[in-house]
């Protein structure tokens, strides 16, 4: 499943700059983040590093955008191929 931003964002940028796929962009007024990048930081870390710095925890799975552990590898490989 991807991840997406509540209304919540206060829009301080530490969730921007943990991402390693370069999902997380800068959005009116809040950021928001690209379901073809984000990989729940699956092949990078263990957990979701943009979760962990979000300082009002307004980072949650998208219910729209349910993928698995194996979709999730699969977009993290293409990601990484282009690279």
């Amino acid at each position: 499943m991807s991840l997406m931003i509540t209304d919540e964002c206060i829009a301080c940028d530490a969730c921007r700059e943990e991402c390693p796929t370069l999902a997380i962009e800068e959005g009116d007024p809040i950021y928001v983040i690209d379901q073809d990048r984000c990989t729940e930081c699956v092949g990078y870390y263990d957990e979701p590093s943009c979760i962990s710095v979000c300082p009002v925890d307004c980072i949650v799975p998208d219910p729209d955008n349910v993928e698995s552990v194996e979709e999730l590898k699969h977009k993290y490989e293409q990601i990484e191929s282009e690279n």
